[in-house]
């Protein structure tokens, strides 16, 4: 009989583990796979997160980058350096989480691997959580299982607001790759972007379509394009398509003694498809309203849904609006947008927790307006 149980030991549920266990509350993590595993991500994180905990985060970041490349159809070069904003770390998600899930394990939270939830049951006061390993008992759930996990359907959330993106994702070892700078391409992909992330010994290159188009594209294709202009052949390198949650408006985020987190909960920027840092601010504040019901709070999970909206939803309101204008007009977006100086600047302190979307998004909506009309 625990406290609480939280499925899923990635970057919300190692969140939520870690901020319970700090706090005295016996918690227990169950994870289907084993620990460290592999997880498609391009891996930016916004150093703005280190704020959020009490330990360095460093033996976990791969590379920190300090310029942004750009390229329009893998033409049209532009860098832009990230002025006057602290330098946004690269990490590997297998690393990265399970250092997470060891700052957890080291506050006194349990973790068991290996483990696939079949079914939840509850009763009286309690959760049932039913797993191929046996079952276990808990006063609270934390479902941060992801895009593609099962705790948001079993807790009875069949009606999430979310809108679906895709990734597909490929992780190329190089002895010397360029760790300066994060590579973005627009106008190759629909609704989307090309990426190139550096390492500390490799690249992650992928292909992301963020707002359902229907059109069909060949990511893969594309992907091992793109790929070509940095003299990596990556035809015979495995690749790892993976779906995306992305925010799509406020939504009850909480259920009997239950919350999603992270993934599950659909809090992915729907403009960059942004997700680690979501996840880490969703697991934390998921621990604080369960510790508060612990103690005896009944309005503390209530609180969370709104939290959560007050807090990124709010905020992604305006991330949402500003992509769909970006992505209807990318030519345009990246011509008057992308390439001026100021907008790298202002996505680098948005991603350093300096401003809010919604501090830029109204005059950068007037920029590609008046850039569309005048087209």
């Amino acid at each position: 009989m625990r406290e609480c149980i939280v499925v899923g030991a990635g970057p919300a549920g190692g969140s939520a583990a870690y901020h319970l266990a700090k706090r005295g509350r016996d918690v227990l993590v169950l994870e289907k796979e084993a620990l460290p595993r592999y997880k498609p991500c391009g891996g930016g994180v916004s150093p703005a997160v280190q704020k959020w905990f009490d330990f360095d985060f460093s033996p976990a970041i791969a590379n920190k980058i300090s310029q942004i490349r750009y390229t329009w159809q893998m033409g049209d070069e532009f860098l832009a350096p990230l002025e006057g904003t602290e330098a946004v770390w690269m990490v590997r998600r297998d690393v990265f989480d399970y250092f997470l899930i060891q700052q957890a394990q080291r506050a006194g939270a349990a973790l068991q691997t290996q483990t696939t939830v079949t079914a939840l049951t509850w009763q009286n006061d309690r959760w049932t959580v039913h797993t191929d390993q046996g079952d276990f008992q808990a006063l609270y759930l934390v479902g941060a299982d992801g895009a593609k996990g099962t705790m948001a359907k079993l807790l009875g959330f069949r009606e999430r607001r979310r809108r679906m993106g895709a990734a597909l994702e490929v992780e190329v070892p190089l002895a010397e790759p360029d760790r300066l700078s994060a590579h973005f391409d627009f106008g190759s992909v629909v609704n989307g972007y090309l990426w190139n992330f550096p390492k500390a010994d490799g690249y992650s290159i992928g292909a992301g379509t963020f707002r359902g188009s229907e059109e069909k594209q060949n990511l893969k294709e594309i992907a091992a394009a793109y790929a070509c202009t940095f003299g990596v052949d990556i035809s015979k390198i495995k690749k790892y398509g993976h779906p995306l949650c992305l925010w799509d408006g406020h939504q009850k985020l909480h259920t009997q003694n239950a919350i999603l987190a992270g993934e599950a909960a659909c809090v992915v920027d729907p403009f960059t498809a942004e997700g680690i840092r979501p996840a880490l601010l969703t697991g934390m504040l998921a621990a604080l309203a369960i510790d508060r019901a612990l103690a005896g709070d009944r309005q503390a999970l209530a609180d969370y849904s709104h939290k959560v909206q007050t807090e990124w939803g709010e905020d992604m309101f305006w991330a949402q609006k500003l992509a769909a204008i970006f992505y209807r007009i990318p030519g345009i977006a990246y011509r008057i947008g992308v390439k001026r100086p100021a907008s790298t600047r202002r996505m680098g302190q948005i991603l350093c927790g300096e401003l809010r979307y919604r501090d830029v998004a109204m005059a950068a909506i007037k920029r590609l307006t008046a850039g569309l009309v005048g087209s």
